[in-house]
């Protein structure tokens, strides 16, 4: 039951977020992305050498998946 619950938690958790200069796509200090600094939150990917890849500034754009999870809405 717990691999069950843990499964259906993550599919409904937030992507990963990372506060980064949008134009070198280095981590910088989160409050660089609070109301008036030079960053901008970005999404999912990867975190390699203190800058990111693999994500997106849209926090829309980028799909958790995994195991249970679908993209796409039934109706």
């Amino acid at each position: 039951m717990g691999v069950l619950a843990a499964a259906l938690t993550a599919c409904g958790s937030e992507p990963d977020k990372r506060c980064v200069d949008p134009l070198t796509k280095k981590k910088l200090p989160s409050y660089e992305c609070e109301s008036g600094g030079s960053g901008s939150y970005y999404y999912g990917g990867k975190s390699k050498g203190g800058r990111v890849d693999g994500g997106s500034f849209d926090k829309a754009s980028v799909d958790r998946g995994g195991f249970g999870c679908s993209s796409s809405s039934g109706g």
